[in-house]
Protein backbone atom coordinates (compact mmCIF):
# COMPACT_ATOMS: atom_id res chain seq x y z
CA UNK A 1 0.00 0.00 0.00
CA UNK A 2 2.28 2.69 0.86
CA UNK A 3 4.64 1.83 -2.21
CA UNK A 4 1.53 2.18 -4.44
CA UNK A 5 0.91 5.64 -2.30
CA UNK A 6 4.79 6.27 -3.28
CA UNK A 7 4.20 5.84 -7.09
CA UNK A 8 0.93 7.83 -7.18
CA UNK A 9 2.47 10.46 -5.61
CA UNK A 10 5.83 10.45 -7.89
CA UNK A 11 3.39 10.05 -10.69
CA UNK A 12 1.31 13.33 -9.42
CA UNK A 13 4.58 15.59 -8.75
CA UNK A 14 5.74 14.28 -12.54
CA UNK A 15 2.26 15.43 -14.23
CA UNK A 16 2.64 18.68 -11.85
CA UNK A 17 6.32 19.20 -13.14
CA UNK A 18 4.86 18.50 -17.07
CA UNK A 19 1.84 20.73 -16.97
CA UNK A 20 3.91 23.81 -15.66
CA UNK A 21 6.92 23.27 -18.19
CA UNK A 22 4.07 23.42 -20.71
CA UNK A 23 2.77 26.89 -19.65
CA UNK A 24 5.99 28.09 -19.47
CA UNK A 25 6.69 26.50 -23.14
CA UNK A 26 6.27 30.22 -25.10
CA UNK A 27 3.86 29.68 -27.85
CA UNK A 28 4.29 31.44 -31.44
CA UNK A 29 5.28 34.94 -31.39
CA UNK A 30 2.45 36.90 -32.24
CA UNK A 31 2.07 38.74 -35.28
CA UNK A 32 2.24 42.62 -35.29
CA UNK A 33 0.55 44.93 -37.50
CA UNK A 34 1.17 48.58 -38.05
CA UNK A 35 -1.76 50.61 -39.61
CA UNK A 36 -1.03 51.61 -43.52
CA UNK A 37 -0.04 54.77 -44.75
CA UNK A 38 -2.91 56.99 -46.38
CA UNK A 39 -3.67 55.61 -49.35
CA UNK A 40 -3.64 58.80 -51.29
CA UNK A 41 -0.19 59.49 -50.49
CA UNK A 42 0.67 62.23 -47.92
CA UNK A 43 1.97 65.65 -49.65
CA UNK A 44 5.03 67.37 -47.79
CA UNK A 45 3.58 69.07 -44.65
CA UNK A 46 2.76 72.81 -44.37
CA UNK A 47 5.40 74.74 -42.81
CA UNK A 48 5.51 78.47 -40.36
CA UNK A 49 4.64 80.09 -43.40
CA UNK A 50 0.92 78.52 -43.47
CA UNK A 51 -2.18 80.28 -43.88
CA UNK A 52 -3.78 78.20 -41.22
CA UNK A 53 -3.15 76.19 -37.95
CA UNK A 54 -4.90 73.51 -36.65
CA UNK A 55 -3.99 71.89 -33.31
CA UNK A 56 -4.58 68.05 -33.30
CA UNK A 57 -5.41 66.50 -29.46
CA UNK A 58 -3.79 62.90 -29.77
CA UNK A 59 -7.43 60.80 -30.33
CA UNK A 60 -9.10 59.42 -26.78
CA UNK A 61 -9.81 55.77 -26.82
CA UNK A 62 -12.40 53.92 -25.27
CA UNK A 63 -10.35 51.72 -22.56
CA UNK A 64 -11.17 48.32 -24.17
CA UNK A 65 -9.15 50.04 -27.26
CA UNK A 66 -6.42 51.08 -25.55
CA UNK A 67 -4.62 47.35 -25.61
CA UNK A 68 -2.28 45.44 -27.83
CA UNK A 69 -4.27 42.64 -29.24
CA UNK A 70 -6.66 44.22 -32.40
CA UNK A 71 -10.19 44.02 -31.31
CA UNK A 72 -12.90 41.83 -32.47
CA UNK A 73 -16.78 42.32 -32.15
CA UNK A 74 -18.33 38.78 -32.73
CA UNK A 75 -21.53 38.95 -32.03
CA UNK A 76 -23.74 41.94 -31.04
CA UNK A 77 -22.30 42.59 -27.53
CA UNK A 78 -19.21 40.32 -27.43
CA UNK A 79 -15.96 41.48 -27.76
CA UNK A 80 -12.40 39.65 -28.08
CA UNK A 81 -8.88 40.85 -27.69
CA UNK A 82 -6.95 38.73 -30.08
CA UNK A 83 -3.66 37.52 -28.43
CA UNK A 84 -1.92 36.38 -31.73
CA UNK A 85 -2.65 39.77 -33.77
CA UNK A 86 -1.16 42.83 -31.91
CA UNK A 87 -0.69 46.06 -32.82
CA UNK A 88 3.28 47.08 -33.59
CA UNK A 89 3.11 50.35 -31.63
CA UNK A 90 0.58 51.94 -29.35
CA UNK A 91 -3.21 52.34 -31.13
CA UNK A 92 -3.40 55.45 -30.06
CA UNK A 93 0.04 56.87 -31.29
CA UNK A 94 -0.66 54.91 -34.78
CA UNK A 95 -4.32 57.01 -34.58
CA UNK A 96 -2.21 60.63 -33.73
CA UNK A 97 0.77 59.92 -36.70
CA UNK A 98 -1.97 58.82 -39.34
CA UNK A 99 -4.35 61.53 -38.78
CA UNK A 100 -2.05 64.37 -38.78
CA UNK A 101 -0.67 63.28 -41.85
CA UNK A 102 -4.31 62.73 -43.58
CA UNK A 103 -5.20 65.88 -42.69
CA UNK A 104 -1.94 67.94 -43.52
CA UNK A 105 -2.42 65.94 -47.36
CA UNK A 106 -6.24 67.15 -47.19
CA UNK A 107 -5.59 70.80 -46.13
CA UNK A 108 -2.38 71.55 -47.77
CA UNK A 109 -2.56 75.74 -46.52
CA UNK A 110 -2.97 74.44 -43.04
CA UNK A 111 -0.46 73.72 -40.71
CA UNK A 112 -1.23 70.55 -38.47
CA UNK A 113 -0.20 70.04 -35.22
CA UNK A 114 -0.16 68.51 -32.01
CA UNK A 115 -2.52 70.38 -29.32
CA UNK A 116 0.46 70.77 -26.55
CA UNK A 117 -0.65 73.26 -23.22
CA UNK A 118 0.86 76.47 -24.03
CA UNK A 119 0.46 76.61 -28.25
CA UNK A 120 -2.27 79.21 -28.58
CA UNK A 121 -2.58 81.42 -31.34
CA UNK A 122 -5.06 83.66 -32.72
CA UNK A 123 -7.62 81.82 -35.46
CA UNK A 124 -5.84 78.34 -34.48
CA UNK A 125 -8.82 75.68 -34.58
CA UNK A 126 -8.31 72.74 -32.21
CA UNK A 127 -10.04 69.53 -32.98
CA UNK A 128 -10.47 66.83 -30.48
CA UNK A 129 -11.36 63.19 -31.21
CA UNK A 130 -13.08 60.44 -28.80
CA UNK A 131 -12.93 56.82 -30.51
CA UNK A 132 -14.80 54.02 -29.21
CA UNK A 133 -14.94 51.83 -31.88
CA UNK A 134 -11.85 50.93 -33.94
CA UNK A 135 -12.79 46.96 -34.72
CA UNK A 136 -13.70 44.04 -36.72
CA UNK A 137 -16.89 43.09 -36.52
CA UNK A 138 -19.08 39.73 -37.17
CA UNK A 139 -20.24 40.87 -40.79
CA UNK A 140 -17.02 41.36 -42.99
CA UNK A 141 -16.76 44.92 -41.72
CA UNK A 142 -14.20 47.04 -40.45
CA UNK A 143 -15.63 49.50 -37.91
CA UNK A 144 -14.83 53.15 -36.65
CA UNK A 145 -16.93 55.19 -34.41
CA UNK A 146 -16.45 57.97 -31.87
CA UNK A 147 -17.37 61.64 -31.68
CA UNK A 148 -15.45 64.93 -32.82
CA UNK A 149 -15.18 68.23 -31.52
CA UNK A 150 -14.14 71.73 -33.77
CA UNK A 151 -13.12 74.50 -31.00
CA UNK A 152 -11.17 77.97 -31.44
CA UNK A 153 -8.38 79.30 -29.93
CA UNK A 154 -9.83 80.56 -27.07
CA UNK A 155 -11.89 76.66 -26.44
CA UNK A 156 -15.33 78.28 -28.09
CA UNK A 157 -17.45 75.04 -29.18
CA UNK A 158 -17.24 75.77 -33.30
CA UNK A 159 -18.68 72.27 -34.76
CA UNK A 160 -19.78 69.02 -33.01
CA UNK A 161 -20.49 65.39 -34.41
CA UNK A 162 -20.69 61.78 -33.94
CA UNK A 163 -18.15 60.06 -36.48
CA UNK A 164 -19.26 56.65 -37.80
CA UNK A 165 -17.27 54.86 -40.78
CA UNK A 166 -17.42 51.08 -41.88
CA UNK A 167 -14.99 49.82 -44.26
CA UNK A 168 -15.76 46.15 -45.93
CA UNK A 169 -13.06 43.49 -45.50
CA UNK A 170 -11.26 42.71 -49.25
CA UNK A 171 -10.30 39.44 -47.80
CA UNK A 172 -10.90 37.00 -44.55
CA UNK A 173 -8.18 37.61 -41.75
CA UNK A 174 -6.18 40.22 -39.87
CA UNK A 175 -4.21 41.86 -42.03
CA UNK A 176 -7.42 42.49 -44.11
CA UNK A 177 -9.03 43.84 -41.32
CA UNK A 178 -5.83 46.45 -40.60
CA UNK A 179 -6.09 47.17 -44.09
CA UNK A 180 -10.00 48.04 -44.30
CA UNK A 181 -9.26 49.84 -40.97
CA UNK A 182 -6.21 52.14 -42.50
CA UNK A 183 -8.88 52.94 -45.37
CA UNK A 184 -11.52 53.41 -42.68
CA UNK A 185 -9.17 55.94 -41.23
CA UNK A 186 -9.01 57.76 -44.57
CA UNK A 187 -12.25 58.12 -44.39
CA UNK A 188 -12.51 59.87 -41.24
CA UNK A 189 -9.88 62.06 -42.39
CA UNK A 190 -11.69 63.47 -45.28
CA UNK A 191 -14.73 64.01 -43.01
CA UNK A 192 -12.64 65.98 -40.75
CA UNK A 193 -11.11 67.61 -43.25
CA UNK A 194 -14.16 68.79 -44.52
CA UNK A 195 -15.74 70.02 -41.21
CA UNK A 196 -12.27 72.30 -40.56
CA UNK A 197 -13.08 73.65 -43.75
CA UNK A 198 -16.06 74.75 -43.16
CA UNK A 199 -15.57 76.15 -39.72
CA UNK A 200 -12.98 78.59 -41.32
Amino acid sequence: MMARRGVGAALAAMLITVTLAGCATPGPAPQRYALPDAADGAGPAAGAEAEHLLLLRPPRLAHYLDVEGLVMQVDDITLVEARGHQWAEALGRQLERGLRARLAARLPDTRVMLDEVGVREPGALALRLELDRFQGRHDGLAVIGGQWQLRDAEGRLLAMAPLQVETELDDDGYPALVRALGRGWDSAADELAEAVRRAR
